[in-house]
């Protein structure tokens, strides 16, 4: 008992001390407090910071919301916002993804589909066109109002007054299409609808829609209302292969769009939902039920009046159709040119996204005179002189651009490009980088060489006649083609000199170091050796020839232009005096059938072996044209260059039409020139000089003139083949100067032993031989070429003295005709 109450005292004590602890510490505190108040409103007399108003102003609205007393997570406006600011972010983000995958501003402007190529002439004409391509663009102004007016109340009533996505005509469409039971109307925009055609694919997607809807707001704010309407219109495909009103107009009316009625113009503006569909071709009765909603619709809109409109109802729709422009080609072997041409110049990547026109340089009235002048050669002369196939190319020698080129006799039937792909003997065309190589060494034209029979290194060049006549200056010896002096004259300059002039002067093909190069025995194309001739023309330089000049993107800008400089391959002067060998060459010589009676011509002709080649190559100051005819299985002909010659001037003789005469450069003092290469000249192993057979000479003392490409007189080859008779065959001579065939004829004769020679040849190994003959001679070879059975030719002999040189040639016609000569 005493400890309990002890123990309660002391309890009772320890509570008095603790109630006393506390009261001091009540105490304490009503002082702190006092002295914090009194800091408060010490610190309430300043001003309040900007962040402890955005805190009160924050504290004050939150108060005023419902659940104010719960915490922030239970309060449902909470949730509220914070899905409208993630819807928004959200959105924000959809956007900004779809943009990612949109063309950028600068690609906004394109005016052609992608996966197109477009190649146009000079002059602007469209020469083909590749992929969803419209043919014939117009400018907005040259489009009629009311055809302008058709299609925005077709196919987008409000087009002046939404930017790019139209909600109140969506809203419509749905109303419409609910109302009719059937797709009436669309809900898409003029704009969203270039946009899909510039940049989408045809795909059913929600997300194509969302990317279209994009685009069009951003084409809406790069371009005016006008520019979408004229891109729209001339690239929205309206069926039947029509890309584009203009294209058709001429599908379904074969007329332009000025001349299409206003019910055509409805009918044309009501294809675009289903063009296929709605064709005149395909469904007239639909297309006539659309053609008068859309005139309903342009009345309704205050477009046309109800008398227009009625009178436009009334009327008998009448299709008739036409083939789509784009399918049209002009210049197909120099598009296939131009297609091979152009990855030179433009990224695999740019040419697999498409869109591009290429200008090109072809003179599509020069090109269509050349296909009539080959075309005409082969209908007439090649028929009778067994060849089926020529080529003709011409340049500008002053720009490289090609302004004409035909590859063949038809594209449809054979691709094969022979201006191009082939690669022929150049004969004697050859010739003039020999002798322009030995003038630039400093060589006179008028220096003498012999024509004499010539065996070097065991080669053997032979004169296209077999004949052999003497001394014969450069000049003289170019003019008729000579082939043992070419060779000499090569021999002279050097294999190196003469090949690395041809590849300056544009010969792109191999050319090997050996005797027949002077007689062209390697082969080259017609472009090469055309564009090497320009460098004459141009008076020693020579331009890269090319058919492209400007290469543009969808934007229609400028991505490749040409900028060719000419470069020096042959020194003026010695090119002016191969330019005036080359006219004698026409004035009097082998090219005279390329005679053009108002400007003078430079040029030279070239025939292979058994005529399997026709060439000629020849030029004025400002073009310069090269022929080819022949054979693609390289079967002989029975023709002569002359007839290439001829082809040159029937489309010369047009082109020349309107360009100015300019006049050859003069002829430089040959005194005391300096040449301008060295020359280097061949060391043969071993050279033979056989003796020369006698010709006979004329009354005058005068040699025999003959033409190695036989342009004055004609095979027997060719008579073989020909089925005319005498006065046809005289006829056909008058291609050449009347008087210098006279003298040919008065001045040819032939000795009895070569004669007998001849005869061997012309029945055994169908070489050409002189047209000298007489009407009688020319019967019997035909009856003996026609002949069923083997008939041995009478041959006469003239008295010798010597009877066993007489009878017995000094070596066989095999062993005389290798090798084989070349022209």
């Amino acid at each position: 008992m005493g400890k309990f109450t002890s123990w309660f005292k002391e309890r009772t004590t320890k509570l008095s001390d603790s109630q006393t602890a506390k009261s001091g510490s009540a105490v304490g505190d009503t002082q702190a407090q006092e002295e914090s108040t009194s800091e408060q409103n010490h610190d309430d007399n300043r001003p309040p910071t900007k962040l402890e108003q955005a805190k009160q102003i924050f504290t004050q609205v939150v108060a005023k919301f419902p659940g104010s007393h719960k915490p922030l997570y239970r309060r449902y406006w909470f949730w509220a916002g914070l899905g409208v600011s993630g819807g928004v972010a959200a959105v924000c983000y959809g956007v900004w993804s779809i943009d990612q995958t949109l063309p950028n501003k600068t690609e906004l402007t394109a005016v052609v589909r992608e996966q197109t190529l477009t190649i146009k002439a000079a002059d602007g004409t469209i020469l083909q066109q590749q992929g969803e391509a419209t043919r014939e663009q117009l400018k907005l102004e040259e489009i009629p109002d009311k055809f302008k007016k058709a299609f925005i109340a077709s196919e987008d009533r409000r087009f002046y007054k939404h930017d790019g996505v139209d909600a109140q005509g969506i809203v419509r469409a749905v109303l419409n299409n609910l109302r009719s039971q059937n797709v009436v109307e669309g809900g898409s925009t003029i704009t969203q609808q270039l946009a899909r055609i510039l940049f989408l694919k045809q795909e059913r997607t929600i997300w194509r829609k969302l990317k279209e809807a994009r685009l069009a707001q951003k084409i809406e704010d790069q371009l005016s209302k006008e520019q979408i309407l004229e891109r729209y219109l001339n690239l929205v495909y309206l069926g039947s292969g029509a890309y584009g009103i203009a294209d058709a107009a001429w599908v379904y009316f074969s007329k332009p769009v000025h001349e299409l009625t206003l019910g055509e113009m409805a009918t044309i503006a009501a294809l675009p939902p289903a063009p296929n569909r709605f064709s005149p071709q395909v469904n007239l009765a639909s297309a006539q039920q659309r053609r008068n909603l859309v005139l309903q619709r342009m009345y309704e809109d205050g477009y046309i009046t109800k008398i227009e409109k009625d009178i436009a109802v009334s009327e008998k729709l009448v299709v008739k159709p036409s083939q789509p422009k784009r399918w049209q080609v002009e210049a197909p072997y120099f598009i296939s040119y131009i297609q091979k041409e152009l990855p030179k110049y433009v990224s695999p990547e740019v040419l697999n996204a498409g869109g591009l026109t290429v200008e090109t340089s072809l003179n599509l009235s020069w090109q269509k005179m050349a296909e009539e002048a080959v075309d005409k050669t082969l209908r007439n002369q090649g028929r009778w002189e067994n060849f089926k196939e020529g080529a003709l190319v011409a340049i500008d020698p002053r720009t490289g651009e090609i302004k004409a080129m035909v590859g063949g006799k038809d594209f449809s039937k054979n691709q094969f490009n022979r201006v191009t792909q082939a690669q022929r003997q150049p004969g004697s065309t050859f010739k003039g980088f020999v002798y322009a190589t030995a003038i630039a060494t400093g060589k006179n034209p008028y220096d003498g060489y012999e024509d004499a029979p010539l065996i070097v290194d065991d080669y053997e060049p032979k004169n296209f006649s077999e004949n052999f006549y003497g001394w014969m200056n450069m000049r003289d010896a170019l003019t008729k083609s000579i082939n043992i002096i070419a060779v000499k004259v090569l021999m002279d300059i050097g294999f190196e000199p003469t090949i690395k002039l041809a590849h300056d002067m544009g010969i792109k093909s191999e050319l090997k170091p050996m005797y027949s190069l002077a007689l062209g025995s390697n082969e080259v194309n017609l472009l090469e050796l055309t564009s090497a001739y320009g460098s004459f023309a141009t008076q020693g330089l020579h331009v890269e020839p090319h058919g492209i000049t400007r290469i543009l993107n969808r934007q229609g800008q400028v991505i490749w232009r040409d900028n060719f400089q000419p470069k020096r391959a042959l020194d003026a002067e010695s090119a002016a005096i191969m330019t005036w060998m080359l006219r004698n060459v026409v004035s009097a010589g082998t090219g005279a059938a390329a005679q053009l009676n108002d400007r003078p011509v430079a040029g030279k002709t070239g025939t292979t072996d058994e005529a399997r080649d026709l060439w000629f190559i020849g030029f004025i100051p400002q073009l310069v044209t090269g022929v080819w005819l022949g054979n693609d299985d390289n079967k002989p002909t029975a023709g002569s260059s002359s007839t290439a010659a001829y082809t040159w001037r029937e489309f010369m003789e047009k082109a020349t039409e309107g360009i100015p005469v300019e006049k050859f450069p003069e002829r430089p003092k040959l005194e005391g020139r300096k040449g301008t290469i060295k020359a280097q000249r061949v060391k043969p192993k071993k050279i033979v000089n056989p003796p020369a057979p006698s010709n006979k000479e004329n009354s005058d003392g005068q040699t025999q003139q003959v033409d190695s490409n036989n342009n004055q007189g004609r095979s027997s080859r060719r008579r073989r083949y020909r089925r005319t008779n005498y006065q046809q065959q005289e006829q056909q001579q008058e291609q050449t100067p009347r008087q210098r065939r006279r003298r040919y004829q008065q001045q040819q004769a032939v000795d009895d032993s070569s004669s007998q020679r001849s005869y061997q040849r012309r029945y055994r190994s169908h070489e050409s031989a002189s047209d000298s003959a007489s009407p009688s001679q020319s019967r019997r070879r035909r009856q003996y070429s026609n002949s069923s059975t083997p008939v041995i030719p009478r041959i006469r002999y003239t008295p010798s003295t010597n009877t066993s040189s007489s009878s017995t040639p000094t070596s066989s016609w095999r062993e005389r005709l290798k090798p084989s000569s070349s022209q």
